[in-house]
């Protein structure tokens, strides 16, 4: 990273197009990797210049609308200037919970702007972002993607002296080379058993490819990520189909909201995740895997990277695996912040370099995904899943969790609870079993499977995680009797309009529609008829959506105003005006004006 005084803008001078030629070089002619080298610039000029995005797109062919397109679609690229240090601070939920507000307030003070704005020399941009994967450590910030954890306002005064002293990020942390914790609270049978390194591939070799996916369909594994889907049949649907090429990819994008099991699992276990996308490439008959990681878990490059050397320096990744004649290796591609990336098509079309937009299906992944080669997606918990099964054996696996839900789970806890962290469970334990486990008491509420997923009631609390009755990809964030629980649902809803990637209306619009009813009915103004409008927009948004994200984003309304609606109707109008029951219908308006992630065109037009 050049210095300070190195910052330059664009004019031709000839350090500048040296430094841009450094920074291509090592990818043209791939434009799969236009995100690594929009990184690139933007850690070097902390924005995409438009004259840099010209450059690119002269010298890998690509159309200025597609890399101006892609530039503008991503939280952590920006268009305009955002910092020498830029300063991202999660809005999520938990951080709400931990005292948001007094560090929203803290920086506002040191600094003496808001955020979106930057000092008045440049020196430090103040910016919002959604969850970043820390909700057992809130609150939590990242300055330049170095994370900081459980920050005060006293923490905001030192960060604010470094950052005014021109101090290096790193050197302001309290430990090294991170402040992340991993908070590992219950260990299980699966995940954290021993395991001697290389042992499950040279099993997976021992017995063929067909009869590993085999032992993977007959141990009922199902995908970890959320949707359930039988991981055998995937892996087994994608061999089957006829290429020259197959992919494995990992969806290391775990950017659901109370999520953070998967980096845990990335801190502390990457070689089984490394071995099980290996066996999975040897099923299928791949030769290369891609593991795609969030920008926000960005601190863990460095570490993964030097995973991945040790394991092709003893010959478990790279040419002739363990000695044989199986070939594969792994390679890491950075998402740049968007919720929709964990969706599996919107991913393979971000590490292909472009706008993480989902997918029309069919065709289906495994028959057409990456570079339209038959690919696998699964994330890192079901990796690791088949690593220990195939070594184990179906069985073994079978007999933990239940009949229809086999094996362990892991949760990713945090909330109001005396142990936040991560624990891993048989399939089939009741909502009050966890809570118990984790230290949850007075709780009025339980959001299960992050936003997308449904909040529960205490009535609720004897209901099973398990995938005939409560399923989750590992979200559990527990709400105190304390808690505002619209305040919650009204974080949730904001997080879906932001993430939002505009392609359809119903999703587009809808959120926004939806927020605007919340709020209303919060100020006190809302009636009973809002109240079914809500039912009736949100049904219909879910409906007619055209991916996961819209079809789950009115969940944060729809669940609580089933099981909390004594909340809702304790503070809605007794008294209807004809008038209001028009609201949500004359608000479509100003839904019209939501912001969307697409090129600015007159940018275009004025170049």
């Amino acid at each position: 990273m050049s210095t300070e005084e190195d910052r330059i803008t664009l004019g031709g001078a000839q350090k500048d197009w040296k430094m841009l030629k450094n920074i291509i070089d090592p990818y043209r002619g791939d434009r799969t990797e236009l995100l690594a080298i929009l990184h690139k610039v933007q850690e070097q000029w902390r924005k995409i210049p438009l004259e840099v995005a010209r450059w690119i797109a002269d010298e890998m062919d690509i159309p200025l609308v597609h890399v101006i397109g892609t530039a503008t679609f991503y939280h952590f690229f920006s268009e305009t200037y955002s910092g020498w240090y830029t300063v991202h601070v999660n809005t999520s939920v938990t951080a709400e919970m931990a005292g948001l507000a007094e560090i929203i307030e803290a920086f506002e003070k040191e600094l003496g702007i808001s955020f979106g704005q930057n000092t008045l020399d440049d020196r430090i941009g103040l910016r919002k972002t959604s969850c970043i994967g820390m909700c057992d450590q809130e609150p939590a910030i990242l300055i330049n993607g170095v994370v900081f954890t459980r920050v005060t306002p006293q923490r905001v005064q030192q960060l604010v002296a470094g950052m005014k002293a021109n101090t290096p990020v790193h050197s302001m942390l309290k430990s090294s080379p991170t402040e992340v914790k991993s908070q590992i609270c219950l260990r299980g049978p699966v995940f954290f058993s021993d395991y001697t390194p290389g042992m499950g591939l040279s099993k997976a070799m021992e017995l063929g490819s067909l009869d590993v996916i085999e032992r993977i369909k007959s141990s009922k594994l199902r995908g970890r990520g959320g949707a359930g889907f039988p991981t055998g049949l995937k892996w087994g649907t994608c061999r089957a189909t006829e290429s020259e090429s197959r992919y494995v990819i990992c969806n290391g994008d775990e950017g659901e909201p109370g999520t953070f099991k998967d980096r845990v699992l990335m801190t502390e276990l990457p070689e089984l995740i490394f071995e099980g996308m290996a066996v999975a490439g040897y099923a299928i008959e791949a030769k290369e895997g891609i593991f795609y990681l969030r920008r926000e878990y960005g601190y863990l490059r460095e570490h993964l990277e030097k995973t991945l050397d040790s394991m092709r320096a003893q010959h478990r990744l790279g040419r002739k695996i363990l000695g044989t004649r199986f070939s594969f290796d792994i390679r890491i591609k950075e998402g740049a912040g968007a919720y929709i990336c964990g969706e599996e098509s919107a991913l393979i079309e971000s590490a292909e370099g472009k706008r993480g937009q989902p997918r029309n299906r069919p065709p289906y992944p495994v028959t057409s995904g990456y570079l339209r080669k038959p690919t696998i997606v699964n994330n890192p918990e079901t990796y690791v899943c088949a690593l220990k099964i195939v070594l184990n054996g179906a069985e073994w696996f079978r007999k933990l969790g239940t009949s229809e839900s086999s094996g362990v789970k892991l949760l990713s806890i945090s909330g109001d609870c005396r142990s936040p962290g991560i624990y891993e469970v048989e399939w089939g334990k009741t909502v009050r079993e966890i809570l118990a486990l984790c230290g949850a008491e007075n709780v009025l509420a339980v959001q299960v499977g992050g936003p997308s997923g449904i909040c529960i009631s205490e009535k609720q609390f004897d209901r099973k995680i398990c995938y005939s009755d409560l399923s989750t990809g590992g979200a559990f964030t527990v709400f105190g009797k304390e808690r505002d629980l619209l305040s919650v649902v009204h974080n949730y809803m904001q997080f879906f309009q932001e993430e939002s990637c505009g392609f359809c209306v119903p999703c587009r619009a809808g959120n926004t529609l939806l927020i605007k009813a919340l709020e209303k009915i919060r100020s006190g103004n809302g009636t009973i008829l809002d109240l079914d409008h809500m039912q009736k927009l949100g049904k219909m948004i879910k409906t007619a959506s055209r991916c996961g994200l819209g079809q789950t984003s009115p969940h944060p309304l729809l669940t609580t105003l089933d099981n909390f609606e004594d909340i809702y109707k304790n503070i809605v109008r007794k008294d209807v005006d004809y008038l209001s029951q028009f609201d949500l219908r004359f608000a479509v308006t100003d839904s019209c004006s939501v912001a969307q992630r697409t090129p600015d065109l007159g940018k275009l037009e004025e170049g």
